[in-house]
């Protein structure tokens, strides 16, 4: 009984050792999973959260997403705590994030950010280089200082969802430029809204040329780890 107590635990301690976006990835690799959510605690897994397509029986796939978690992670997960839900043939061919090996570790370059205000309105324009291709974001508003913040930060998310184009997007909840004892950091908040449910992040970058440019770097700080598990259209 000791024994198997013991290798349970090694079950737990292993599960932790991943996060939750990487065995998502993995699981939208099964045939007919349009989308997936995991949530894990300290414990391992505490639920899986499926959308697939409506020509899958679920009971397969529930015991195939069972196979997959122990073969390639280790992870025993009851059925019970899979949920699947089945949709139409016409809603399952929307596209949903995959997993693309090529595009992990992609860190967006910064070309360009021009800002331009005609009377009380602004423009701001971000381009970004992403393997080798240049992105154009573009966002109006308000010229206000803190819209112009927000303007930047919009840009940016612009100039991401034309490169990543899929039917998942990132929306921006807040951004601003605090004081940390000598220095001035950006900060924003960005969330990652999917099929199966939204997930926030932020990021943050120390202001070295200017607000803007710091703005930016901000923003691309709390995304880039979700550039492994999106794919181009």
């Amino acid at each position: 009984m000791d024994e198997i107590l013991d290798n349970i635990g090694n079950f737990e301690l292993k599960s932790i050792d991943f996060e939750p976006e990487e065995v998502e990835a993995e699981l939208c690799r099964l045939n007919d999973v349009r989308a997936a959510r995991v949530i894990m605690d300290a414990g391992g897994v505490e639920e899986v959260h499926i959308l697939a397509s409506a020509d899958r029986n679920p009971k397969q796939l529930a015991r195939d997403i069972e196979s997959l978690l122990m073969a390639k992670y280790g992870i025993p997960v009851d059925h019970r705590k899979i949920s699947v839900a089945m949709v139409s043939r016409e809603e399952s061919e929307v596209p949903t994030p995959e997993v693309v090996t090529s595009k992990k570790g992609l860190r967006p370059k910064i070309i360009t950010i021009n800002a331009e205000s005609s009377g009380i309105n602004a423009k701001v324009t971000v381009r970004l280089e992403m393997e080798g291709e240049e992105y154009l974001g573009e966002a109006k508003g308000p010229a206000s200082q803190t819209g112009r913040l927000r303007l930047v930060a919009l840009a940016t998310l612009d100039a991401i969802g034309r490169y990543i184009q899929t039917s998942c997007g990132f929306a921006l909840e807040d951004v601003s430029v605090v004081a940390l004892g000598k220095e001035k950091v950006a900060v924003a908040c960005i969330t990652l809204v999917t099929p199966l449910g939204e997930q926030s992040f932020s990021g943050s970058a120390i202001v070295k040329q200017n607000d803007k440019d710091s703005v930016v770097r901000a923003v691309l700080d709390a995304i880039n780890r979700r550039f492994s598990h999106l794919t181009i259209a």
